[in-house]
């Protein structure tokens, strides 16, 4: 198998999976008891806690345990528009955010908040400009992606962030994505809130991290007791939270190192494509872009065409992203930047990650053409598109 979709999930670091092992067995407790096997668990989230925030210039307090990414997401959003609802109803986002971020601004929309969907630019970017002229006097909240899942578009979040700051507007980033792939300091991000997870940096799948900076005010999404200073409430997943530490201290160590590599990759992958193909659109920013995804429109064929070929050889890679993958229809994004149905459909996204190998970019790059020309000696359009001469 070759694994090209690393922007969906990761597997998880032997050393991860090492440091988690003993609190499914030996140090089982639960970390809201008071005896010695507790502290033990307690001991172990606080540990992690620091792990976190030592890769973002945070505070340790600053941290919060979730289930996950689209987790956090809810409870920044959803939380700080409810605590904040006083002062107006106004949220800003942008029209390439993740399903998480998106739908619960939509929930919002449904409760009275009024919600501006900020368009994006052909390479799926956001303006500093676009988010100042949206700003109102009632606008409490501005959440716009660190970088894209799809086409690795980074966002001007600092400028951004600076904008909401002084005008004492919430800043929240789903940094999901951008955790481990690019330097994250939450204090030049200007950001009040910020989502991560650890399936995508090789930790386990169900814990995330929602960072809230000191003073910032949130209503939780789940009420219990509480753990998490009541923000997030229910029973610590401690195994997962110590794997999420310690995913995040070996990104300290390793991902100067890994990204330089996995950069050389995607533009070994991405120029062999170039060479090899034609008719197609290489979606994303070509230079502010995370440094692992490479991400194409094909014409004239569909994208899971492509996928079920390459799962025939062995290659796993995506469509758009994950979370939507039992969905027929294009990508979101791809059609907020501006590319019709026809072509956002042959959408073709290939993550790599700390294992990938140049043997492996150089095989995709040796059956993919093949596969392409197929598809589309199959493809209505393409034939069309041949009558008039367009190929």
């Amino acid at each position: 198998m070759i694994y090209f979709d690393h922007a969906a999930t990761t597997k998880v670091d032997p050393e991860v999976v090492d440091a988690m092992l003993p609190y499914f067995s030996e140090y089982f407790g639960n970390p809201s008891s008071v005896y010695q096997l507790a502290g033990e668990s307690r001991s172990a989230i606080d540990e992690a806690r620091a792990q976190v925030a030592a890769l973002i210039n945070a505070d340790p307090r600053e941290i919060i345990f979730t289930g996950g990414g689209s987790e956090a997401d809810n409870i920044a959003i959803k939380g700080y528009a409810w605590a904040h609802q006083d002062k107006g109803k106004h949220i800003i986002t942008c029209a390439i955010e993740h399903h998480a971020v998106l739908h619960a601004c939509e929930r919002l929309e449904k409760m009275g908040f009024e919600v501006t969907t900020l368009c994006v630019d052909e390479y799926g970017m956001v303006h500093p400009e676009q988010v100042a002229e949206a700003m109102r006097d009632d606008t409490i909240l501005c959440t716009i992606m660190h970088a894209n899942n799809e086409v690795g578009t980074i966002q001007p979040v600092e400028e951004i962030g600076a904008l909401c700051r002084e005008r004492k507007i919430g800043f929240h980033s789903d940094a999901v994505q951008s955790l481990g792939r690019v330097p994250i300091d939450v204090k030049t991000m200007n950001a009040d809130m910020l989502a991560f997870s650890a399936h995508k940096i090789y930790g386990p799948k169900g814990v995330g991290v929602l960072y809230l900076k000191k003073g910032t005010k949130v209503w939780p999404v789940i009420d219990g007791g509480s753990q998490e200073r009541g923000i997030r409430s229910g029973t610590e997943n401690v195994a997962g939270i110590v794997g999420m530490g310690k995913a995040c201290a070996l990104l300290s160590q390793r991902m100067e190192s890994d990204n330089a590599r996995i950069h050389a990759l995607r533009e070994r992958l991405r120029q062999g494509i170039m060479d090899k193909l034609e008719y197609y659109i290489y979606t994303g920013h070509p230079e502010k872009r995370l440094p692992n995804i490479a991400s194409f429109c094909f014409r004239y064929i569909e994208g899971e065409g492509i996928l079920l070929s390459l799962d025939a050889y062995g290659v796993c890679a995506s469509s758009g992203s994950a979370c939507t993958s039992g969905s027929l229809d294009p990508s979101h994004c791809l059609l907020a930047m501006g590319l019709p149905h026809a072509i956002a459909h042959g959408s073709l996204r290939m993550s790599l990650g700390r294992e990938n190998t140049e043997a492996e970019v150089d095989e995709l790059i040796r059956i993919l053409p093949g596969i392409v020309q197929r598809l589309r000696e199959m493809s209505p359009l393409y034939g069309d598109a041949a009558k008039m001469g367009e190929v």
